[in-house]
């Protein structure tokens, strides 16, 4: 596993240096450098990123100015020549922070600190349950534990969440078999739910996020006893 790394820093004695050190560092690949940080802004739009090294001193637009100009910026390890910005640093909730000139023993402990982050927040992500579903021509990941419901639409169906309405072209017998059984289950014809996520039940309707759901006479008893099981 390598950390897709970018440099930018005005120096380019400074950029050649901490190159030489993240091309010789095994959990590292530099994909770019840049001298300024207009440059590092066009190329974050084209270039899947892990990890900047980020000079704070740079003209006309700082490191600071361009982490406040990101929307979601990777993992960053600040360079400076100055250690007053230290505490600055760590309101931009950087990674870490290299002073200048930078030793191998310190620039490989930040990369262990930013490897260790990296894992870590993967690791979250691998361990929700989730499936893979097409939608408008799209490969989209679905977090299971995100789907409030799936209502059939003719030839279509619809996932609900809290974030979108995914429309995908399947059956609803064949997706349900997609979902794992405890903590799913086909309430009516046109509907399963996600029975974590029930506020409410009657004889007649289930609700699930203030929305009133029908619930089929012969699914009662069948859902009163997965509820419990959840």
């Amino acid at each position: 596993m390598k950390l897709k790394s970018i440099i930018v820093d005005d120096s380019s004695m400074q950029r050649m240096a901490v190159a030489k050190l993240v091309n010789n560092h095994p959990h590292l690949a530099l994909v770019a450098e840049y001298s300024n940080a207009i440059e590092a802004k066009n190329g974050l739009k084209n270039h899947d990123i892990d990890l900047i090294f980020l000079d704070v001193e740079m003209p006309i637009i700082s490191g600071f100015d361009l982490l406040e100009a990101l929307e979601n910026p990777p993992q960053v390890i600040l360079i400076t020549g100055k250690p007053d910005y230290a505490l600055k640093a760590f309101d931009y909730d950087v990674t870490d922070y290299l002073h200048k000139p930078i030793t191998l023993a310190r620039f490989e402990a930040s990369v262990k600190r930013a490897v260790a982050k990296y894992e870590q927040m993967n690791r979250v992500e691998e361990d929700e349950e989730h499936i893979f579903v097409k939608s408008n021509l799209k490969k989209r990941k679905v977090i299971l534990n995100d789907i409030k419901w799936i209502e059939a639409l003719g030839d279509y169906i619809k996932l609900v969440t809290d974030e979108a309405n995914i429309v995908i072209l399947s059956t609803m017998k064949s997706f349900e078999k997609q979902l794992p059984a405890e903590k799913f289950l086909r309430i009516h014809k046109s509907y399963i739910v996600n029975l974590e996520k029930i506020e409410k039940f009657n004889s007649k309707n289930v609700e699930v996020g203030g929305r009133q759901i029908p619930l089929s006479r012969n699914k009662k008893t069948e859902l009163a006893e997965a509820l419990a099981n959840v």
